[in-house]
C-alpha cells in the first residue's frame, strides 16, 4: 500500500490549499517560536506564568496544525469548509472586539483583512463558488 500526496487540481482547490498551507505556517510558528508568535499578536506573558507560553504551543499551534494539515492531506470540500469557518469566526471575533473593546487599530484592520481572505478561499471552494 502506497500513500500518495494529493495536489490540488483546480484553481479553487489551489486557493483553499494555500489557505491551509498558510494556516500550517502559523501553526509551526506558534509551535516552534511561541514567544515570537505572542509578540506578533501583541500579547505579553508574565514571568511567573510559564503556562502562558504553553498556551501558544498547545491551543493555537495545535488547532492551526490539525485543521491545516487535515485540509491539505484529505483535500475534501467539507474539511475546507471547516477551515474557512474557523477563519471566518476568527475574523468575526476580531470585528466584535474592534467594536466593543476600542480595538480599531491598524494591526486589527490588517489582521481582519488577512483572516477574511483566509476564510473566503476555502469557503469559496467548499461551497462551489470558485
Amino acid at each position: 500500500m502506497m500513500i500518495e500526496f494529493y495536489w490540488p487540481a483546480s484553481q479553487g482547490e489551489w486557493m483553499a490549499w494555500i489557505s491551509a498551507l498558510i494556516t500550517v505556517g502559523f501553526g509551526l510558528l506558534c509551535l516552534f517560536a511561541p514567544r515570537l508568535s505572542l509578540q506578533i499578536l501583541r500579547l505579553q506573558t508574565l514571568p511567573d506564568h510559564p503556562e502562558a507560553v504553553s498556551e501558544a504551543r498547545a491551543t493555537m499551534a495545535g488547532f492551526y496544525l490539525g485543521v491545516g494539515i487535515c485540509a491539505m492531506l484529505f483535500a475534501q470540500p467539507l474539511i475546507y469548509l471547516a477551515l474557512g469557518a474557523g477563519w471566518a469566526f476568527t475574523a468575526f471575533g476580531r470585528i466584535i472586539s474592534m467594536m466593543s473593546d476600542r480595538g480599531a487599530t491598524l494591526f486589527n484592520f490588517v489582521s481582519v483583512a488577512i483572516e477574511i481572505v483566509l476564510a473566503l478561499l476555502p469557503l469559496g471552494y467548499g461551497l462551489g463558488m470558485i
